[in-house]
Formats: structure tokens, C-alpha cells, sequence
């Protein structure tokens, strides 16, 4: 599944990142302590968080994830958005709690 599959099939609004939405989803993650994302975060997954800092976009590069949902109604300051354009990290919204969009992604198989 491409990051661009996943945002249409669950509802997510893409904010940022759009022209990484081709990345290929494999496998996911919830957390929100930055260095637990670092050490254990698997490649290519989206990561489910509420953080919305530019440290985000860091993570996701040296993890290379396909994408970023910020859940729980949580967005992204404008330089994070504007540094995940230009890493092309999709950052994505839900106004779902982590723990119910991780179970429906699980659910489908996505993760």
C-alpha cells in the first residue's frame, strides 16, 4: 500500500508532504517519545503520533517512513509542514485517537 492509498482508505487529510505520498507503507508505529521512535520504529512504516514539532520530520528521515499521522485532532506547526515539503514526508491528520486508528489499521492488515 502507497502512503496516498492509506490517506484515501482511512480518511486521512493530507497537510504536508504531498509529493512523497507514493512512499510504499511497511508497517507501523505509535509514540510519542521521540528517542523510543528512533530505536524501535520499524523502515518504511507510518508512524502515528501527536507530536507536531519539526523533530518529527527528523525521525521520519532517519527511520524512512512512508508517513506521519498526527492523531487526536493534532496538526503540524508551519515549519514543520514546510520541512516535511521539502523532505517530501507525508504528514497526515486524523481526529481519531491513536489507539482506534492503530486498531483499524491493523484491522485491514496495513500495519
Amino acid at each position: 500500500m502507497q502512503a496516498s492509498d492509506l490517506a484515501t482508505q482511512f480518511n486521512l487529510t493530507v497537510v504536508a508532504g504531498r509529493e512523497g505520498l507514493d512512499r510504499i507503507v511497511a508497517g507501523g508505529h505509535c509514540g510519542d517519545l521521540l528517542s523510543e521512535v528512533m530505536a524501535n520504529a520499524p523502515i518504511g512504516c507510518v508512524w502515528l503520533t501527536i507530536q507536531g514539532h519539526q523533530n518529527i520530520i527528523a525521525v521520519a528521515i532517519l527511520r524512512e517512513m512512508a508517513a506521519v499521522v498526527l492523531t487526536g485532532g493534532n496538526v503540524p506547526d508551519d515549519a514543520t509542514r514546510a520541512k516535511a515539503d521539502q523532505e517530501k514526508i507525508p504528514i497526515m491528520l486524523s481526529g481519531q485517537r491513536t489507539y482506534d486508528l492503530a486498531g483499524q489499521l491493523y484491522a485491514a492488515g496495513v500495519v
